[in-house]
């Protein structure tokens, strides 16, 4: 956080390694990303040729070990994670797409030789991935999948629907899941193969500077070394998903933390009747309210990342990070852009815009409802999904 947003010393909490890593990703995107940010998403551009500076950062994969990723830990991919999201939900989506989707399935639940062809083009940034799992049917239900993977001798031919796909138009590889006979199997398909494609969906509201698709698979065929030889059920992607989830955790604190700076800004030098905005009680209230739920937003990510660099970071934690952060996130950029008044409808700021993203963000890696129940699950000890 800033000076202006930090009430409660929390760079005291990190390590100077810590504070060095977040300050070159704010620079980074203080640089490439908010000149342009308003442009990219009026025009539903996700701009591809930010990539190799992402991948200079070591921004992509980088909580990898091994095959040229950055190896950094849970805390440094969170707080890069916060500052590119103060950037927009899109750009941040692509490094979580690339690295704790894509590249995570490969390298949590890959064979060496998948590892060692992907891997280390993908944390160059010469090669983007992207990750199949939620289809048009089955959404917060990824075991009702309709997707199917066959034999065919030696090989696997793979027929059915995915949607909403991050970057899957752009992607040089796809990380497929799909039912097979002996469960739910994922598979690292090339996306020239024949009877693979992938459609971008739109026109959005939200996330326009980023690329969601439909994917279709017909007969595309497979070789037998496709196969993610470690992932076997639901338990394969939810354990990519969680990597994803956790990023979010920091995200949407980084794009609150930006609609409020905006806010507070414009307040201080907002005049009605003789007086800035930022002098009346009730914007006071307002902005209050907000940093005191950044500041514990932060605090929760902080804690919650420390507890998965010991290995102590348990499924539950991450709903509760996910559920509150978001929650809180798109509640500020909501409050940001009415202390904006009528100019808070323009890309001229960034709060509406934040707060449009958040509710992709809200909504993929497991929805409001999804996490609640996860929680109410754990309080209570009944499953309440069905």
């Amino acid at each position: 956080m800033s000076d202006i947003s930090d009430l409660i010393d929390f760079d005291s909490l990190l390590t100077a390694d810590e504070r060095a890593l977040r300050g070159s990703v704010r620079s980074f995107v203080e640089s490439a990303i908010k000149p342009n940010i308003a442009g990219w998403y009026e025009d539903a551009v996700f701009p591809l040729e930010i990539v190799p500076e992402m991948a200079k950062l070591g921004l992509l994969g980088m909580h990898l070990t091994g095959y040229g990723c950055a190896g950094r830990s849970a805390v440094d991919y969170g707080l890069a994670a916060a500052e590119l999201e103060a950037g927009d939900s899109g750009l941040r989506t692509f490094v979580s797409v690339q690295g704790s989707l894509a590249m995570s399935a490969i390298h949590k639940h890959g064979s060496e030789e998948q590892k060692s062809e992907w891997l280390p083009a993908m944390a160059k940034g010469e090669a983007i991935g992207c990750f199949g799992l939620t289809e048009p049917t089955a959404g917060s239900d990824p075991g009702a999948m309709k997707t199917f993977a066959r034999r065919d001798g030696g090989d696997w031919i793979l027929n059915g629907s995915k949607r909403w796909i991050g970057l899957a138009s752009v992607a040089k590889v796809a990380i497929i899941w799909a039912q097979t006979e002996d469960g739910v199997r994922g598979f690292v398909v090339p996306t020239g193969t024949p009877g693979f494609t992938a459609t971008p969906i739109g026109p959005k509201l939200s996330m326009r500077a980023s690329i969601q698709c439909d994917i279709e698979l017909t007969d595309v065929r497979l070789p037998a070394s496709a196969l993610l030889p470690e992932a076997k059920g639901l338990r394969g992607p939810f354990e990519c998903l969680n990597e994803a989830r956790y990023g979010i955790i920091w995200g949407a604190m980084g794009a609150a933390r930006d609609s409020y700076l905006a806010a507070l800004a414009y307040a201080r030098e907002r005049l009605q009747f003789d007086k800035p905005l930022a002098g009346y009680q009730l914007t006071q209230a307002k902005l209050v309210d907000m940093a005191l739920e950044i500041n514990k937003g932060f605090l929760l990510a902080l804690h919650l990342g420390r507890l998965k660099d010991a290995g102590a970071l348990q499924p539950h934690q991450i709903s509760v990070g996910k559920l509150n952060n978001c929650r809180e996130a798109i509640q500020i950029c909501r409050d940001a852009r009415a202390m904006l008044g009528g100019n808070g409808i323009t890309l001229d700021y960034p709060p509406l815009r934040h707060a449009n993203n958040l509710e992709s963000v809200r909504t993929y890696e497991g929805t409001d409802e999804i996490h609640t129940l996860i929680l109410g699950n754990k309080i209570t000890g009944i499953p309440a999904f069905r």
